[in-house]
Protein backbone atom coordinates (compact mmCIF):
# COMPACT_ATOMS: atom_id res chain seq x y z
CA UNK A 1 0.00 0.00 0.00
CA UNK A 2 1.23 3.34 -0.77
CA UNK A 3 2.47 5.24 2.52
CA UNK A 4 -0.34 8.15 1.47
CA UNK A 5 -3.01 6.12 1.51
CA UNK A 6 -2.23 5.25 5.02
CA UNK A 7 -2.97 9.58 5.72
CA UNK A 8 -6.33 10.37 7.31
CA UNK A 9 -7.32 13.12 4.77
CA UNK A 10 -9.88 14.77 7.31
CA UNK A 11 -6.79 15.99 9.74
CA UNK A 12 -4.86 17.23 6.50
CA UNK A 13 -6.06 20.90 7.87
CA UNK A 14 -4.68 19.99 11.53
CA UNK A 15 -1.59 18.89 9.92
CA UNK A 16 -0.77 21.06 7.36
CA UNK A 17 -0.96 24.18 10.51
CA UNK A 18 0.73 22.23 12.71
CA UNK A 19 3.88 21.88 9.85
CA UNK A 20 3.45 25.53 9.91
CA UNK A 21 5.16 25.62 12.90
CA UNK A 22 8.17 23.19 12.04
CA UNK A 23 6.96 20.22 12.74
CA UNK A 24 7.80 16.87 9.87
CA UNK A 25 5.75 14.15 9.22
CA UNK A 26 7.81 12.26 11.15
CA UNK A 27 7.51 14.51 14.47
CA UNK A 28 3.76 14.28 14.34
CA UNK A 29 3.99 10.62 14.16
CA UNK A 30 5.14 10.99 17.88
CA UNK A 31 3.30 11.91 21.11
CA UNK A 32 3.13 15.48 20.98
CA UNK A 33 3.93 17.10 24.30
CA UNK A 34 2.39 20.13 26.14
CA UNK A 35 5.19 22.04 28.32
CA UNK A 36 2.87 24.33 29.94
CA UNK A 37 5.37 27.10 31.86
CA UNK A 38 4.10 29.97 33.67
CA UNK A 39 7.16 31.95 33.27
CA UNK A 40 7.37 35.71 33.55
CA UNK A 41 9.75 38.29 34.20
CA UNK A 42 7.19 39.81 37.09
CA UNK A 43 7.76 36.66 39.31
CA UNK A 44 10.77 35.79 40.82
CA UNK A 45 9.65 31.92 41.50
CA UNK A 46 8.85 32.18 37.83
CA UNK A 47 11.39 33.77 36.02
CA UNK A 48 13.69 31.53 35.62
CA UNK A 49 11.46 28.38 33.93
CA UNK A 50 12.25 29.67 30.64
CA UNK A 51 15.76 27.47 31.52
CA UNK A 52 14.50 24.99 33.43
CA UNK A 53 11.40 24.24 30.24
CA UNK A 54 14.49 24.06 28.01
CA UNK A 55 16.08 20.73 29.85
CA UNK A 56 12.59 19.52 29.90
CA UNK A 57 12.56 19.64 26.70
CA UNK A 58 15.65 18.06 26.14
CA UNK A 59 14.35 14.82 28.09
CA UNK A 60 11.05 14.60 26.12
CA UNK A 61 12.94 14.76 22.77
CA UNK A 62 15.59 12.16 24.10
CA UNK A 63 12.80 9.87 25.16
CA UNK A 64 10.66 9.89 21.57
CA UNK A 65 8.47 12.80 22.03
CA UNK A 66 7.79 15.95 21.16
CA UNK A 67 7.57 19.15 23.11
CA UNK A 68 5.06 22.18 22.50
CA UNK A 69 5.40 25.05 25.03
CA UNK A 70 2.30 27.42 25.87
CA UNK A 71 2.57 29.50 28.58
CA UNK A 72 -0.36 30.90 31.33
CA UNK A 73 -0.50 33.44 34.14
CA UNK A 74 1.53 33.86 37.45
CA UNK A 75 1.19 36.46 39.39
CA UNK A 76 2.99 37.03 42.77
CA UNK A 77 1.31 36.66 45.97
CA UNK A 78 3.94 38.84 47.85
CA UNK A 79 3.69 41.68 45.26
CA UNK A 80 0.42 41.42 44.56
CA UNK A 81 -0.48 43.44 47.97
CA UNK A 82 -3.26 46.25 48.87
CA UNK A 83 -5.50 46.49 45.97
CA UNK A 84 -4.26 43.68 43.94
CA UNK A 85 -4.63 41.27 46.12
CA UNK A 86 -8.12 41.10 45.39
CA UNK A 87 -7.18 39.65 41.70
CA UNK A 88 -5.10 36.65 43.36
CA UNK A 89 -7.35 33.68 44.28
CA UNK A 90 -9.48 34.61 41.11
CA UNK A 91 -6.18 34.04 39.11
CA UNK A 92 -6.20 30.37 40.40
CA UNK A 93 -9.16 29.64 38.36
CA UNK A 94 -7.97 31.35 35.20
CA UNK A 95 -5.07 29.56 35.10
CA UNK A 96 -6.99 25.80 35.48
CA UNK A 97 -9.20 27.29 32.67
CA UNK A 98 -6.46 28.52 30.53
CA UNK A 99 -4.79 25.06 30.44
CA UNK A 100 -8.31 23.50 30.41
CA UNK A 101 -9.09 25.36 26.94
CA UNK A 102 -5.37 24.98 25.17
CA UNK A 103 -5.29 21.41 25.63
CA UNK A 104 -8.77 20.06 24.90
CA UNK A 105 -8.67 22.52 21.94
CA UNK A 106 -5.58 21.17 20.74
CA UNK A 107 -6.86 17.82 21.36
CA UNK A 108 -3.97 16.06 19.26
CA UNK A 109 -1.66 16.57 22.66
CA UNK A 110 -0.69 13.12 24.51
CA UNK A 111 0.48 14.62 27.89
CA UNK A 112 1.17 17.30 30.21
CA UNK A 113 4.08 18.76 32.17
CA UNK A 114 3.14 21.49 34.38
CA UNK A 115 6.01 23.72 34.84
CA UNK A 116 5.31 25.98 37.93
CA UNK A 117 5.65 27.68 41.21
CA UNK A 118 3.86 30.13 43.71
CA UNK A 119 0.96 29.62 45.80
CA UNK A 120 -2.49 30.08 42.91
CA UNK A 121 -0.59 28.84 40.06
CA UNK A 122 0.11 25.19 41.57
CA UNK A 123 -3.24 24.64 42.56
CA UNK A 124 -4.78 25.75 39.08
CA UNK A 125 -2.62 23.54 37.15
CA UNK A 126 -3.76 20.94 39.74
CA UNK A 127 -7.27 21.57 38.84
CA UNK A 128 -6.21 21.76 35.05
CA UNK A 129 -4.85 18.62 35.10
CA UNK A 130 -7.88 16.54 36.86
CA UNK A 131 -9.87 18.33 34.00
CA UNK A 132 -7.69 17.45 31.04
CA UNK A 133 -6.78 13.51 32.54
CA UNK A 134 -3.99 13.03 30.24
CA UNK A 135 -0.64 11.51 31.50
CA UNK A 136 0.74 14.62 33.38
CA UNK A 137 3.59 15.35 35.55
CA UNK A 138 4.50 18.67 37.35
CA UNK A 139 8.12 20.12 37.81
CA UNK A 140 7.80 22.96 40.09
CA UNK A 141 10.44 25.53 40.17
CA UNK A 142 12.73 25.26 43.41
CA UNK A 143 13.21 27.88 46.33
CA UNK A 144 15.42 30.70 46.73
CA UNK A 145 18.33 29.47 48.54
CA UNK A 146 18.55 31.18 52.17
CA UNK A 147 21.22 34.20 52.50
CA UNK A 148 23.67 34.67 55.01
CA UNK A 149 23.03 38.20 57.17
CA UNK A 150 25.46 38.98 59.88
CA UNK A 151 25.53 35.30 60.76
CA UNK A 152 22.08 34.55 60.38
CA UNK A 153 20.21 32.86 57.35
CA UNK A 154 17.76 35.40 56.03
CA UNK A 155 14.41 34.65 53.73
CA UNK A 156 11.40 36.64 52.47
CA UNK A 157 9.03 36.30 55.48
CA UNK A 158 12.08 38.35 57.42
CA UNK A 159 11.59 41.27 55.47
CA UNK A 160 8.24 41.11 57.07
CA UNK A 161 9.71 41.00 60.34
CA UNK A 162 12.04 43.89 59.44
CA UNK A 163 9.20 46.26 58.75
CA UNK A 164 7.79 45.55 61.83
CA UNK A 165 11.20 46.00 63.58
CA UNK A 166 11.57 49.45 61.62
CA UNK A 167 8.17 50.40 62.66
CA UNK A 168 8.63 49.43 66.10
CA UNK A 169 11.88 51.62 66.30
CA UNK A 170 14.14 48.50 66.74
CA UNK A 171 15.93 48.81 63.30
CA UNK A 172 16.85 52.16 60.80
CA UNK A 173 15.68 52.48 57.60
CA UNK A 174 18.93 52.42 56.22
CA UNK A 175 19.10 48.72 57.90
CA UNK A 176 15.56 47.82 56.43
CA UNK A 177 16.57 48.98 53.61
CA UNK A 178 19.84 46.63 53.62
CA UNK A 179 17.91 43.61 53.75
CA UNK A 180 15.66 44.93 50.93
CA UNK A 181 18.65 44.85 48.93
CA UNK A 182 20.26 41.62 50.13
CA UNK A 183 17.50 38.54 50.99
CA UNK A 184 16.12 38.49 47.90
CA UNK A 185 19.55 37.63 46.15
CA UNK A 186 18.48 34.74 43.33
CA UNK A 187 15.20 33.64 41.58
CA UNK A 188 12.86 30.71 43.22
CA UNK A 189 10.03 30.56 45.49
CA UNK A 190 10.21 32.36 48.90
CA UNK A 191 12.14 29.76 51.31
CA UNK A 192 9.31 29.42 53.58
CA UNK A 193 7.05 27.66 55.03
CA UNK A 194 4.07 29.24 52.69
CA UNK A 195 1.62 28.76 50.27
CA UNK A 196 4.34 27.93 47.48
CA UNK A 197 6.28 25.63 49.14
CA UNK A 198 3.35 23.88 50.93
CA UNK A 199 1.61 22.96 47.55
CA UNK A 200 5.02 21.97 45.85
CA UNK A 201 5.11 19.50 48.70
CA UNK A 202 1.32 18.44 48.00
CA UNK A 203 1.95 17.83 44.40
CA UNK A 204 5.23 15.65 45.19
CA UNK A 205 3.39 14.08 48.07
CA UNK A 206 0.60 13.04 45.46
CA UNK A 207 2.61 11.33 43.18
CA UNK A 208 3.15 13.84 40.43
CA UNK A 209 6.54 15.36 40.34
CA UNK A 210 9.47 13.39 40.63
CA UNK A 211 11.30 13.25 44.60
CA UNK A 212 13.09 16.36 45.92
CA UNK A 213 11.21 18.32 43.06
CA UNK A 214 9.91 20.45 45.91
CA UNK A 215 12.87 21.23 48.17
CA UNK A 216 15.57 21.90 45.46
CA UNK A 217 16.67 25.01 44.86
CA UNK A 218 16.17 26.70 42.11
CA UNK A 219 18.74 26.91 39.71
CA UNK A 220 21.40 24.10 40.50
CA UNK A 221 22.83 21.18 38.19
CA UNK A 222 20.29 18.97 39.99
CA UNK A 223 17.24 20.71 38.83
CA UNK A 224 18.42 21.02 35.22
CA UNK A 225 19.16 16.77 35.62
CA UNK A 226 15.58 17.02 37.38
CA UNK A 227 13.83 18.42 34.71
CA UNK A 228 15.48 16.38 31.90
CA UNK A 229 13.86 13.26 33.65
CA UNK A 230 10.65 14.49 34.30
CA UNK A 231 10.84 15.39 30.27
CA UNK A 232 11.53 11.84 30.11
CA UNK A 233 8.78 10.48 32.45
CA UNK A 234 6.07 11.88 30.55
CA UNK A 235 7.00 9.84 28.11
CA UNK A 236 7.02 6.80 30.39
CA UNK A 237 3.46 7.85 31.88
CA UNK A 238 2.20 7.59 28.27
CA UNK A 239 3.30 4.54 27.64
CA UNK A 240 1.72 2.84 31.00
CA UNK A 241 -1.61 4.92 30.19
CA UNK A 242 -1.25 6.70 33.62
CA UNK A 243 -3.28 9.75 33.99
CA UNK A 244 -3.69 12.50 36.48
CA UNK A 245 -6.64 11.04 38.17
CA UNK A 246 -4.43 7.92 38.63
CA UNK A 247 -2.51 10.08 41.31
CA UNK A 248 -5.22 12.68 42.37
CA UNK A 249 -7.55 10.53 44.13
CA UNK A 250 -9.60 10.78 47.72
CA UNK A 251 -6.81 8.64 49.27
CA UNK A 252 -4.17 10.55 47.60
CA UNK A 253 -5.51 14.19 48.76
CA UNK A 254 -5.98 12.68 52.45
CA UNK A 255 -2.40 11.57 52.20
CA UNK A 256 -1.44 15.18 50.58
CA UNK A 257 -3.09 16.71 54.05
CA UNK A 258 -1.43 14.82 56.70
CA UNK A 259 2.15 16.16 54.52
CA UNK A 260 0.55 19.75 55.34
CA UNK A 261 -0.07 19.23 59.01
CA UNK A 262 3.07 17.20 59.40
CA UNK A 263 5.05 19.77 57.96
CA UNK A 264 2.69 22.95 59.48
CA UNK A 265 1.79 23.97 55.48
CA UNK A 266 0.14 27.15 54.65
CA UNK A 267 -3.59 27.69 55.83
CA UNK A 268 -4.27 28.29 52.42
CA UNK A 269 -3.70 24.67 51.34
CA UNK A 270 -7.23 23.75 52.78
CA UNK A 271 -8.74 26.51 50.25
CA UNK A 272 -6.78 24.56 47.35
CA UNK A 273 -7.24 20.99 48.47
CA UNK A 274 -10.73 21.24 48.73
CA UNK A 275 -11.20 22.60 45.41
CA UNK A 276 -8.99 19.81 44.15
CA UNK A 277 -11.70 17.30 45.66
CA UNK A 278 -14.35 19.09 43.95
CA UNK A 279 -12.36 18.76 40.58
CA UNK A 280 -12.60 14.74 41.17
CA UNK A 281 -16.25 14.96 42.49
CA UNK A 282 -15.50 14.70 46.46
CA UNK A 283 -17.75 17.31 47.70
CA UNK A 284 -17.88 15.86 50.98
CA UNK A 285 -14.34 17.20 51.72
CA UNK A 286 -14.93 19.55 54.30
CA UNK A 287 -12.92 21.49 57.27
CA UNK A 288 -13.85 18.76 59.92
CA UNK A 289 -11.80 16.42 57.44
CA UNK A 290 -8.96 18.36 58.23
CA UNK A 291 -9.76 18.81 61.95
CA UNK A 292 -9.49 15.51 62.35
CA UNK A 293 -6.31 15.32 60.28
CA UNK A 294 -4.60 17.94 62.47
CA UNK A 295 -5.45 15.94 65.49
CA UNK A 296 -4.20 13.37 64.87
CA UNK A 297 -1.26 14.13 62.47
CA UNK A 298 2.35 14.80 64.58
CA UNK A 299 4.14 18.17 63.70
CA UNK A 300 7.56 17.03 62.85
CA UNK A 301 8.97 20.64 62.33
CA UNK A 302 8.42 24.41 62.79
CA UNK A 303 10.02 26.18 59.62
CA UNK A 304 10.65 30.68 58.99
CA UNK A 305 8.34 32.05 59.89
CA UNK A 306 7.91 30.03 63.03
CA UNK A 307 11.20 28.96 63.51
CA UNK A 308 14.69 29.73 62.20
CA UNK A 309 14.75 26.68 60.36
CA UNK A 310 14.37 26.73 55.99
CA UNK A 311 13.03 24.54 53.40
CA UNK A 312 16.43 24.09 52.49
CA UNK A 313 17.57 22.38 55.57
CA UNK A 314 14.40 19.57 54.83
CA UNK A 315 16.46 19.03 51.36
CA UNK A 316 19.57 18.92 53.08
CA UNK A 317 18.47 16.72 55.78
CA UNK A 318 17.36 14.18 52.82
Amino acid sequence: MDEFEKIDPCRAYLRALYKATGLSDNDLKKPLIAIVNSWNEFNPGHSHLNIIAEYVKKGVLEAGGIPLEFNTIAPCDGIAQGPGMYYILPARDIIAASIELMIKAHYTISGIVMLCSCDKIIPGMLMAAVRCNLPTIFLTGGVMPPKLINGTYKVTSDIKEAIGEYQSGKISKKELYKLESEICWFKGTCNMMGTAITMACVVEALGLSLPRSATLSSLETRRFRLAKLTGKTIIDLIKNNYKATDFITKKSILNASKIVMALGGSTNAVLHLTALAQEIGWTEFNMDIFDSISRNTPLLAKFKPASKHTITDVDEAG
